[in-house]
């Protein structure tokens, strides 16, 4: 798996300067983390792998756009921009407000300086799957994505591709079932591994039983 870096969703995307992001620093001290670890990174050919994000909970104050769907709003989110995989710090210009989204529809409406990451439907699931979850980390792993899937953590379907309706609403049923803090291991999207919890530590925290159970990457 190494062609999957790029936007599959149908984007409403509004060009602007995001001039306060609450977390957003936390977020990316716990990104610089996995980034020297390898599990958030770019492979070989120039693909990125791995994007996290943390629940927008300052809310939204400006006026929404004909571009952005109903569904999700009220679960906005900052992730990680598209493509940002190469950089181990980023800076809040890599990062964007997703506003709303439709994951029937595969529509994502987002602000920001970049379009939000790839896996941004994913994220909106598992928000909008449980309110107590602030904080969702996508990392890639070959020995943790094999060490789960033979210890049989909770999955998405195997036919549920990266990046598609399909795996969110799979990931979201995941959360349903599990609560507020869990490890999905995402079947279909080779190497994809999901934690998320209450704050970023805590789904960071996730990320790291991983890594040291599995002894990755």
């Amino acid at each position: 798996m190494k062609s999957e870096g790029y936007v599959k969703y149908h984007a409403g995307h509004t060009n602007e300067s995001i001039k306060e992001a609450p977390g957003w620093k936390e977020l990316n001290e716990a990104r610089v983390s996995l980034h020297k670890l390898g599990l958030i990174g770019v492979y070989d050919n120039g693909v990125g792998f791995g994007n996290l994000s943390v629940r927008y909970s300052a809310g939204d104050p400006l006026p929404r756009t004909a571009a952005e769907p109903s569904e999700g709003r009220k679960n906005a989110f900052l992730i990680s921009g598209t493509s940002t995989g190469a950089k181990q710090a980023l800076e809040l210009r890599d990062y964007c407000l997703v506003v709303s989204f439709d994951i029937a529809h595969n529509n994502v409406a987002s602000r920001g300086m970049i379009q939000a990451s790839s896996e941004s439907m994913t994220h909106g699931a598992v928000y909008s799957a449980c309110s107590g979850v602030n904080c969702v980390i996508h990392i890639h792993s070959r020995k943790i994505f094999d060490g789960m899937i033979h210890d049989k953590y909770p999955s998405t379907a195997a036919d549920a591709a990266f990046g598609t309706p399909e795996i969110a609403f799979a990931a979201g049923e995941c959360v349903k079932h599990i609560g507020a803090e869990g490890q999905i291991v995402l079947s279909g999207h080779d190497e994809g591994v999901v934690a998320y919890g209450t704050s970023i530590k805590s789904a960071f925290e996730l990320i790291m039983d991983l890594y040291k159970k599995y002894n990755a990457p």
